[in-house]
């Protein structure tokens, strides 16, 4: 038994190890250089649209009065 944890242990700590240098080979390769024919390659991203919703919120009573509704519409379609 004392087999079975030690090699439990020992594969614990190769996965540790391996996530370890995934983690670092990742840093090292996103720090190398572009070459140049990437470089000019590469174009801008167009600009990110944005959404502007200009609406005052609901009072309580308006929001209760639109769920009265939601519920009286869909109870209507039953049977």
């Amino acid at each position: 038994m004392k087999v079975l944890r030690n090699f439990e242990a020992l594969f614990i700590a190769i996965i540790g190890l391996a996530c370890a240098a995934s983690f670092v080979y990742e840093n090292q390769a996103g720090e190398a250089k572009a070459p140049a024919s990437y470089a000019a390659a590469a174009q801008p991203a167009p600009a990110v649209p944005v959404v502007v919703v200009a609406a005052k919120r609901m009072s309580e009573a308006e929001k209760q009065a639109a769920l009265a509704e939601e519920r009286k519409a869909a109870q209507g379609g039953k049977i």
